[in-house]
């Protein structure tokens, strides 16, 4: 009976659907596949919509389907503006350190040769910000969803805080594997400090302002030194 009720469970489902969601998009949808057959900016447009795609679009589908209150369910996963007062003084602080930690980044040559991921979204400044819009709303929103909401606010719960830190860590830690080692420790240290960003404020929205922050800044900042009059 609790076998039955536990495959059931919205959150059953989703960790098993994620399970395999998360190895395609480590092998079949990896983007190194689709620059065998694409220039780099198609294929990471494509990368990221199916990043989208595979573990923002069908997991908020399953959950509207397998949960009795769905949207009370994304709230409890910080999929809301949760506490806004906390949101917008962790946004305000953190602003300013994740450009500064964009900026530090850039001045990585290894960094340099990592990104932005697509070097021909780097041609002209229209084809930057359609790559870095898409890098947004696609990859980072997603990327938050699933480490600092799904893998995340269920476990606090139902195993405290600290290990909840430390599985969706772990997780988004390792997904990193293949960039550079510096990008894989910063990862290491972001994933506690965003984690707990996310359960002092109740949602993961501000973190994805704070980490597409980061992102955007280090691509900006190559475009600016690197690229810009390349074209």
């Amino acid at each position: 009976m609790d076998l039955l009720n536990s495959v059931s469970s919205p959150q059953a489902l989703l960790l098993v659907y994620l399970s395999l969601a998360l190895t395609l998009m480590l092998t079949v949808f990896n983007y190194k596949s689709f620059l065998r057959k694409y220039d780099d900016f198609k294929a990471f447009l494509l990368y990221f919509a199916l990043f989208f795609l595979t573990l923002m679009a069908v997991p908020c589908l399953i959950v509207l389907l397998a949960a009795a209150e769905p949207f009370e369910f994304f709230g409890k996963t910080g999929f809301s503006l949760g506490n806004s007062s906390r949101g917008l003084i962790a946004m305000v602080v953190a602003a300013p350190l994740a450009v500064l930690a964009g900026f530090i980044g850039s001045q990585d040559p290894v960094m340099k040769q990592h990104y932005p991921f697509s070097k021909s979204a780097c041609s002209n400044s229209r084809k930057f910000v359609v790559y870095e819009v898409a890098y947004l709303f696609l990859y980072y929103l997603t990327w938050e969803f699933v480490f600092r909401g799904l893998l995340f606010f269920p476990f606090i719960s139902s195993n405290g805080l600290l290990i909840a830190l430390g599985l969706q860590t772990i997780l988004s830690t390792l997904y990193h594997i293949g960039h550079p080692d510096s990008e894989i420790f910063a990862a290491l240290a972001a994933g506690f400090i965003f984690g707990f960003i996310a359960y002092w404020t109740g949602s993961f929205l501000y973190t994805v302002f704070i980490h597409a922050l980061v992102g955007i800044s280090n691509d900006t900042f190559l475009y600016l030194r690197h690229y810009r009059h390349a074209g």
